[in-house]
Order: structure tokens, then C-alpha cells, then sequence
């Protein structure tokens, strides 16, 4: 039912198209480039969702950033947002915006810094394996995939939750986004890059159904 309520939606008349953020602070906000072109192609082919055949970077206080319904935060260096920059993220997350953000392996102590100016009275939270965001098209029953090996463990996801909805969901110790890229560039079996795929197009009807 609630992939026919997203088809049939007037807000997706308009090809959905993430934003990814430009930050400051030396980290590598620009990687991943095959990424969302090969979300939105299997989003587009599978689900028949109306999306956009690209992405589009801004910074966060470009007046275009909040025209885009969800965007996206990944590296593996250090993020750093002004004040000006994480107030301004706080109200387009608060409006009704979405971010994914996923650690490419480096970025987790910095994000999870970054973060607190957005959210401070916010902290992170497992999402259980039971969440919406797992099964919401593809079934994932026990959680997000493995993709990479960067650390030890399983991997997880978390979420922030304000005011009863999730602002943003963040992978950790699993690397959705290179699981994502054309197959020549991380040499990822089949099987594993098909189901950072199927993850990736779960997290985006979830936003865009949240």
C-alpha cells in the first residue's frame, strides 16, 4: 500500500532528483560519483519511481539546497559545519527534509560532532531490525547489508528521531555508497553490490514516504 501512495503522490510529479552537501573541513564530500546515478536507474527500473538521471551538490546555505527533498552526506575525512550552516540544516531537516548519511570509513567522529550543533538535544539510535526503513520494498530482516570490511562487527543503523519522525539515517561500518559505484571500480561480487542497492532504494522511498 505505501508504494502505491508514494507513486500516486502529487510531490512526485517532479523527478526526484538528492542533493548531496558540500562541506567544509577537508574531507572528500565529492567521492562516490556512480553512486546515486545507479540508485535512481535501479529505483527508476524497479520500482518505477520518477527520478532524475543525476545528482546535484550545493552547499547547505545555497538557496537551492531546500528545493530537494533529500540529501545526502558521505567521506572519509573531516566535516565541519558553521553555525549559520547547521541552523539553516536543522530547518530543512525540521521541514520536512531527509538526510542520508553514509561513512565511507573516517567520517564518524566528525559527523557525529557536526550533528550535535544541528540536533543537540538529539542522539543517535539504532533503528530495530523490525523498522519500515528495512522493508519498506526490498526485505532486509535482519538489518543493513555488509558491504565492506573497513571494521570489525556488524554493521549499523542509526537514526535520528525528532519529534517522532527520522530527520536523518546513518550507515555505519558498511559503506552503502561504494557498494553502489559501477562494478569495475570496487571489484564488489554481484550479490553484494546488488544488495547495497536494494538498501540504498530502501532509505530513498523511506524518505520520500517519511
Amino acid at each position: 500500500m505505501w508504494l502505491v501512495l508514494m507513486i500516486s503522490f502529487p510531490v512526485f510529479a517532479q523527478p526526484i532528483v538528492p542533493v548531496r552537501i558540500h562541506y567544509s573541513g577537508g574531507g572528500d564530500w565529492y567521492g562516490n560519483k556512480t553512486t546515486w546515478l545507479n540508485i535512481l536507474a535501479k529505483a527508476r527500473r524497479d520500482v518505477g519511481l520518477n527520478c532524475g538521471k543525476r545528482e546535484v551538490a550545493h552547499r547547505i546555505l545555497d538557496a537551492e539546497f531546500k528545493q530537494y527533498p533529500i540529501a545526502y552526506i558521505a567521506g572519509h575525512g573531516n566535516i565541519h559545519f558553521s553555525a549559520e550552516e547547521a541552523a539553516a540544516l536543522r530547518r530543512y531537516l525540521i521541514s520536512g527534509g531527509f538526510l542520508f548519511a553514509d561513512d565511507d570509513y573516517g567520517m564518524d567522529v566528525s559527523f557525529r560532532r557536526e550533528m550535535k550543533k544541528v540536533f543537540p538535544e538529539l542522539n543517535f539510535v539504532e533503528l530495530p531490525f523490525s523498522h519500515p526503513i528495512y522493508h519498506v520494498f526490498y526485505q532486509f530482516k535482519n538489518g543493513l547489508p555488509k558491504v565492506h570490511k573497513h571494521a570489525g562487527g556488524p554493521p549499523h543503523g542509526l537514526a535520528l528521531i525528532y519529534q517522532g519522525r527520522v530527520v536523518c539515517f546513518y550507515s555505519f561500518n558498511t559503506d552503502i555508497s561504494d557498494g553502489c559505484e559501477d562494478p569495475e571500480i570496487h571489484h564488489d561480487p554481484e550479490p553484494v553490490r546488488q544488495q547495497a542497492l536494494r538498501m540504498a532504494v530502501n532509505i530513498l522511498l523511506y524518505a520520500l514516504l517519511n
